[in-house]
């Protein structure tokens, strides 16, 4: 029998219904058919179980990791067996990526039972257990858990290129987007705006997600975007194709500044044509984690992470995305400063991994 969800967070409820893309409006037709089983171990029966990935926007690439990640965990009663060429997923498990706004939503999705698990960034997800940076006024949320360290997220400045900005600096007076409230990327946004000693007042901020940003940005009415994402970004690679924008660098002394008063932020390079037109660009970048409550079945979690790290799922997850190629079993723990939820750690264990 399949436990009913728990709404409690009516606003999550209403965002991720009105922003889900065309594979989120799927899940979303999921949820209003099916319950979430949110607590419940694996059937020996297979009965149908449905699990959500909270990602971002279409724009960035959250969501189609996200959706990757659920092919590869996904094993809907009646599969092919995994021997015979079928999937290799958690038997009866039916995974979806779903919309939402981003790393900070997630967590608190998360947190409160509102989702199964989600992707955010590192640097966030250290906040939120501890209760520092960001989450020392919402309130921290001990439950978060690791289920695996994914890749270096980078950060893109993506600046209009008719608008002749050519600095950090030079973004004053100009009107940009930040990124929508409750997204690690407008967060990372900030920092580096106070580095360079632009403050939020000196701008006129869109607060969009990046997917709305683009079209704001085709029609001339923002200058300027930031985006935290695994290149390539879909919102990037459009932009550059059609001519419209580059990429600002953050680099020299305030990049500097940045990795050594923020030590969730590393060096990084994005490089030459990634982007049509657009030569190698220094950065920054944090790293993505795949998180859940602490709460959940660990017999699930175990048979999950189980799942992703599957050999025959290797070629699912590095032929879907350029990212996809990051996600390997031998860099699932790097970085990962958060505690691990406790059936990723038996995973990690049985698998040689974590000592």
């Amino acid at each position: 029998m399949i436990a009913r969800s728990r709404f409690r967070n009516r606003w999550y409820r209403h965002d991720a219904r009105r922003r889900f893309s065309a594979g989120g409006k799927c899940a979303a037709a999921i949820l209003v058919a099916f319950s979430v089983l949110t607590h419940a171990g694996i059937s020996p029966a297979q009965e149908m179980q449905f699990f959500r990935i909270g990602t971002g926007s279409t724009a960035g690439t959250y969501y189609p990791v996200g959706a990757l990640i659920a092919s590869a965990i996904s094993n809907p009663p009646g599969s092919r067996a995994c021997e015979a060429g079928g999937s290799c997923g958690v038997p009866g498990l039916i995974a979806s990526a779903m919309t939402t706004r981003g790393s900070i939503a997630n967590i608190e999705a998360i947190s409160s039972g509102d989702l199964e698990s989600g992707l955010a960034q590192s640097d966030l997800v250290q906040s939120a257990v501890s209760g520092l940076g960001v989450f020392a006024a919402r309130g921290y949320r001990p439950k978060i858990r690791v289920i695996a360290n994914l890749y270096p997220e980078s950060l893109h400045l993506v600046v209009r290129k008719a608008a002749g900005i050519t600095s950090v600096a030079g973004l004053k007076g100009h009107r940009i987007s930040l990124d929508a409230i409750g997204s690690g990327t407008r967060v990372n946004a900030q920092i580096v705006l106070s580095v360079y000693g632009v403050r939020e007042t000196d701008i006129d901020d869109a607060a969009v997600t990046a997917d709305i940003a683009i079209e704001l940005l085709l029609q001339n009415q923002i200058d300027a975007f930031f985006l935290v994402a695994g290149y390539p970004a879909p919102a990037v690679t459009e932009l550059a194709e059609k001519g419209k924008a580059t990429l600002l660098p953050i680099e020299g002394e305030a990049a500097r500044e940045l990795t050594n008063r923020y030590r969730f932020f590393s060096h990084d390079r994005i490089p030459a044509g990634v982007y049509s037109n657009i030569g190698e660009v220094s950065t920054i970048s944090v790293g993505a984690q795949w998180i859940v409550n602490a709460d959940l079945n660990e017999n699930l979690v175990y048979e999950i992470t189980k799942s992703l790290w599957h050999p025959r799922n290797r070629q699912l997850l590095w032929s879907g995305h350029a990212k996809g190629k990051l996600l390997r079993p031998d860099t699932a723990l790097s970085g990962v400063a958060t505690p691990l939820h406790a059936g990723a750690e038996r995973y990690y264990r049985e698998a040689g991994l974590l000592k």
